[in-house]
């Protein structure tokens, strides 16, 4: 099973929100906080994107061939066989 599913990506969004709410930053490394931050947001929104066309070409898939759709391991959503 392969690591990185959207929950993953969940968790790693949270940890850096963590560290953009530490107090004890100081400006410089702040500063490097939100240029990580907004990397990781691009990136994100990205996967995202990805996801969503995976689960519009499964929805085709169960609308058009009236088979159980292969959802993408991704979603952590394991397919009914």
């Amino acid at each position: 099973m392969p690591r990185n599913k959207l929950t993953d990506m969940h968790n790693i969004l949270m940890e850096q929100l963590e560290r953009l709410n530490d107090e004890d930053l100081t400006d410089e490394e702040l500063q490097a906080e939100i240029k990580r931050s907004r990397a990781m947001a691009d990136i994100s929104a990205q996967i995202v994107d990805n996801a969503r066309v995976h689960i519009e070409a499964a929805q085709f898939q169960a609308d058009y061939n009236r088979e159980t759709p292969v959802l993408p391991e991704m979603l952590g959503i394991e397919s009914k066989k």
